[in-house]
């Protein structure tokens, strides 16, 4: 797959190694998407921060050794590379113990991040970076720049600021949240959890948003475009983990959303790379894209 370096996206957050019981993959969901972006075909610059250690110069040759580009990823001379103890409950759901006073709580903003931000397609940020002040402060900087400012939810308790969350949606040209993230922030906004088209549309209008896409899983994924939603069902696997599932469902939908294509385009191609990856172990399997392909066609499924 030839990457299209025209069309790039900017992935904002954290990335770090999770530690399973059975080893440690690359991860953080930002670079998650990076990831399959790439993938996808779309040059994504990840934007991040290391520490300068073993486990920091393990990361970068990896991220190296994948074709991605380092030059963004900032090293952090006195804290340590992030990591986060993954391991499965009973349902292979993931389960994580994040680790604090990292170095990607410390990501600067610095003078050339204005024109890398302003000329990309989307610029891709989440809700667990926004734990540390310092972070904080470098997304509210570099949201001013960005044209399609896309807010993936993904909410990491304890670390959740609620009144820092509703400055993103604001903020938010686009959103993706779960169902249990959508009964989060109603219940934060003093609303009662009714269906989903009305606590959607609440959310539409409390924030301004013209965007939203639901992902519920096996029931597949929603995507409201002003009045209209859209429905879609999910690919029926047989799921592997679903460490990074939400991840690559992004990161499907934006490598069709930032080149405008149709809803029923973006959403097959979401649910399709969300599927594919579950299927996989981790978040960042090797595949080729004519393998996904492969696996989008044979599982293409209509929308309703």
């Amino acid at each position: 797959m030839i990457t299209n370096t025209s069309n790039y996206v900017v992935c904002f957050g954290e990335v770090l190694w999770d530690i399973f019981p059975s080893g440690s993959r690359a991860g953080g969901a930002p670079f998650n998407v990076a990831y399959n972006l790439f993938k996808m075909g779309i040059d994504s610059k990840m934007l991040s921060r290391i520490g300068d250690d073993e486990l920091g110069h393990r990361l970068l040759n990896q991220i190296k050794d994948w074709g991605i580009t380092t030059d963004f990823i900032q090293i952090d001379a006195e804290k340590p590379t992030g990591t986060v103890l993954a391991d499965f409950d009973e349902h292979g759901e993931a389960v994580y113990e994040i680790v604090k006073e990292v170095a990607w709580d410390y990501i600067e903003s610095l003078p050339e991040h204005q024109n890398l931000i302003q000329n990309s397609e989307a610029f891709v940020f989440g809700s667990l970076i926004t734990r540390s002040e310092t972070s904080q402060n470098t997304l509210l900087e570099l949201l001013e720049y960005s044209k399609f400012r896309v807010f993936d939810v993904n909410f990491r308790p304890p670390f959740i600021d609620f009144e820092f969350i509703k400055k993103l949606l604001h903020k938010a040209d686009l959103v993706k949240m779960n169902k249990a993230e959508l009964r989060t922030i109603l219940e934060h906004l003093g609303e009662d959890y009714i269906d989903e088209d009305t606590g959607i549309h609440y959310l539409q209008t409390y924030f301004t948003l013209n965007e939203i896409v639901l992902t519920k899983g096996s029931k597949g994924a929603r995507y409201f475009v002003g009045n209209t939603a859209y429905n879609f069902p999910a690919v029926h696997i047989e799921i592997e983990d679903t460490v990074g599932s939400g991840d690559s469902f992004l990161a499907g939908f934006l490598s069709k959303r930032i080149q405008g294509r149709s809803p029923e385009e973006i959403m097959k191609q979401a649910t399709s790379l969300g599927a594919f990856i579950t299927s996989k172990s981790g978040a960042c399997p090797d595949y080729t894209y004519d393998e996904f392909r492969a696996f989008r066609e044979k599982n293409s499924c209509r929308i309703s």
